[in-house]
């Protein structure tokens, strides 16, 4: 039996990889990341390494070491209701509800909103955009032929060789020293974390478990066909795809940290990574960059509106046929992209804080699932106490609006007291242009608290000033009460 690939089946095998996870799309996350985070750079680059690649590529070996046949086959060792429930939301998640919009999007970002009048009507020519785009988009996904692989044949190359130039200028012709660069908002105080869950935009690691069968398949196609063999051999591939994509990331995020001295932090890596085109290629070199994008992500969307239909097919025998899961999926994705750019990244922060981390445990219990046999009480265990979790992190990244409007602040500061790391993302230091009204209580009593003891009066006057904290902070904050009355 076949244990391992040659070099020239490696070389195949990493190709697909990168063609898989490496999109125009993807792009922008690391140049907004490079713009925010500053001089704490190399900290959030490694945590966007982390979930942006590395989780990607093991979720591919997930796959092939657990033998399983597809997303819906491993996340059914849980439980045949979770794993129809997990597919289906990670398939809209990645499909009509956020990646699909995305790609039109960011087309339409970073090429023609550059060249038209800024105005009241971009609200009509993404409008416009948006429709062009999503009926070709529509057009090929009821007619896949050979022109989409010629497409992805010349244009990713063609796409990769512009950006290498694009990089290489902007590296010899720096708008300012790293060193130089104040980091913002998250990556001041926790560059790691903050770089960490940027990763989670990519989605990349949703979409190992959604199509990494195909690359499990090809590698068994090849001859190797024990477990532990195919996932070394997809690990063994991934080394080369996950070295230059990171190297791509990582190119992109030094550019982005950079372009500081050129300009302010941009609404979005799409509009930064437009302007840093703009200002070393000039308009020409503009129009070049927003062609292959859109070229791009045109045929990232065309995947993703087939894969999403044949899947939901699949799913729901007796439900809709491919053609019309096509047209549906295509219609959302439209309404949904109309929303822009910066919106769809936004709403999609609970939705990819909810799911990531049920993917990344399904991807290790997968991983380690022959110490314990794959036995599902212990899939069952480890989900439940994740969602729990999970749960917890799309409620408190949910829109200011809608946490005031159900009352979630004070269940969600009771249960990040107890919940461990929660405090990684509850801290006050995201809070410094709100308003004290949309502070939480224990959060306004804590600044009440704060502003008290570091006003010099000779007298200090509390009454239940631990009311809204929890019992540990509460009893911190009665120990150094007395350490101020005494200095007083």
């Amino acid at each position: 039996m076949k244990t391992k690939l040659s070099f020239r089946e490696y070389v195949s095998v990493a190709s697909m990889l990168f063609g898989m996870f490496f999109g125009a799309g993807n792009l922008i996350f690391p140049v907004a990341l490079g713009q925010h985070a500053g001089s704490n750079v190399w900290l959030a680059f490694v945590g966007l390494f982390i979930t942006g690649v590395g989780m990607p590529l093991l979720g591919v070996a997930a796959l092939g070491i657990s033998r399983s046949t597809g997303l819906f086959d491993l996340s059914s060792k849980a439980g045949r209701p979770y794993g129809m429930f997990f597919t289906c939301l990670l398939y809209l998640t990645i499909g009509p509800f956020f990646a699909i919009p995305r790609c039109a999007t960011t087309s339409f970002t970073v090429g023609l909103e550059q060249i038209l009048p800024q105005n009241d009507w971009t609200w009509l020519y993404l409008l416009l955009f948006s429709i062009l785009f999503f009926v070709v988009a529509l057009f090929f996904s009821l007619r896949p032929g050979k022109i989409l692989t010629w497409i992805g044949k010349v244009l990713n190359p063609a796409f990769l060789l512009f950006l290498g130039i694009l990089v290489i200028v902007a590296l010899l012709h720096p708008g300012a020293a790293i060193a130089q660069v104040e980091p913002l908002d998250g990556y001041a105080s926790q560059p790691f974390f903050t770089g960490f869950l940027e990763g989670y935009n990519t989605m990349d690691a949703l979409a190992s478990l959604a199509f990494g069968i195909v690359v499990v398949q090809v590698i068994k196609d090849l001859g190797v066909e024990d477990p532990s063999a195919v996932a070394g051999s997809t690990v063994r591939s991934g080394i080369f795809s996950c070295l230059f994509m990171g190297l791509i990331y990582l190119a992109v995020t030094v550019v982005g940290v950079q372009s500081r001295g050129l300009f302010e932090p941009a609404a979005n890596g799409g509009v930064a990574l437009a302007q840093i085109a703009r200002h070393y290629l000039g308009s020409a070199g503009l129009l070049v960059l927003a062609a292959t994008v859109t070229l791009a992500c045109l045929k990232t969307a065309v995947g993703l509106i087939t894969s999403c239909a044949e899947t939901f097919s699949a799913l729901f025998p007796n439900g809709p046929a491919y053609r019309i899961w096509a047209i549906i999926f295509s219609a959302i994705s439209f309404l949904f992209a109309n929303l822009g750019l910066s919106a769809i990244i936004d709403y999609s922060i609970p939705v990819l804080m909810f799911l990531y981390p049920l993917a990344i445990v399904l991807i290790l219990l997968a991983l380690f699932g022959k110490f314990f046999r794959h036995d599902r009480a212990v899939y069952i265990s480890t989900i439940a106490l994740t969602f729990v979790a999970a749960l917890y992190d799309l409620l408190r990244t949910l829109p200011e609006y809608l946490r005031t409007l159900c009352h979630l602040d004070a269940p969600l500061e009771a249960v990040g007291n107890v919940l461990p790391l929660a405090s990684l993302g509850l801290g006050l230091e995201d809070k410094l242009d709100v308003k004290m009204g949309a502070l939480s209580g224990g959060q306004r009593q804590a600044v009440a608290l704060l502003m008290a003891t570091m006003t010099p009066l000779n007298f200090l006057i509390l009454d239940e000033h631990t009311a809204a904290l929890d019992p540990k902070t509460a009893e911190t904050i009665m120990v150094l009460t007395g350490k101020v009355v005494k200095e007083k």
